[in-house]
């Protein structure tokens, strides 16, 4: 790969129409999501090729204190995200260009329940993951939806993460991003299609940030 050349992201304006591939998972034989109740942090994705689940599991491997094992947001009551005293949350991005149901997940159904919660004093983080070469214009503009969301049910949200290529974990090639404001995303962007190598190392570093910002 050539060598990356970090670009500014400034939200490109007008667009409103779905233009990638808009895949949506459907979940076989999930009549009724589960009720789930803990206190320490819950770790929630949800996934189409498994990039999304695959982060996920690398993030609990990394963290030393008290979180849940990864679930499907598919799988569980979103009125039991209030139980946790903290959440980790990730999404990937298919429809892009959208300006809502940006993830072409499970998510897409849940969010405007998550909405209506109330999550205040839980502090919440957001990881997602994009293609920055394919669809360098729309990378992981689901993160800031998901962000959005949270934050309006009252959370703290934490996690941001600097794209301004200060080291290579914080060097990007994309072009624009709804989830990126000046050079900082809303959360961690991976991108497993063309950085697989600098996920583990980006990872490792954001859960360190988190417990720094009191996620633990």
């Amino acid at each position: 790969m050539n060598a990356r050349l970090h670009l500014s992201c400034v939200r490109r304006h007008g667009v409103g129409s779905v233009g990638g591939i808009g895949i949506r998972r459907v979940r076989a034989g999930v009549s009724s999501r589960r009720r789930m109740a803990a206190d320490a942090v819950g770790l929630f994705f949800s996934t189409t090729t498994g990039h999304t689940e695959e982060a996920a599991e690398m993030i609990k491997s990394k963290w030393s204190g008290g979180i849940e094992s990864p679930a499907e947001i598919a799988d569980v009551d979103a009125s039991s995200l209030a139980g946790f005293d903290g959440l980790v949350v990730g999404a990937p991005t298919w429809n892009t260009g959208a300006d809502e149901m940006r993830s072409g997940t499970a998510w897409d159904d849940v969010l405007a329940d998550i909405r209506k919660l109330n999550l205040k004093g839980k502090k919440v983080a957001v990881f997602g993951c994009g293609d920055s070469l394919s669809y360098g214009d729309y990378f992981c503009d689901a993160i800031e939806e998901v962000h959005s969301s949270f934050k309006a049910a009252g959370a703290t949200m934490v996690g941001e993460w600097k794209v301004d290529g200060s080291s290579k974990n914080h060097t990007y090639e994309f072009g624009e991003s709804k989830s990126c404001k000046g050079k900082v995303f809303l959360g961690l962007p991976l991108d497993y299609d063309n950085e697989d190598d600098l996920s583990e190392p980006r990872i490792k570093e954001w859960v360190d940030q988190l417990k720094k910002e009191g996620l633990k």
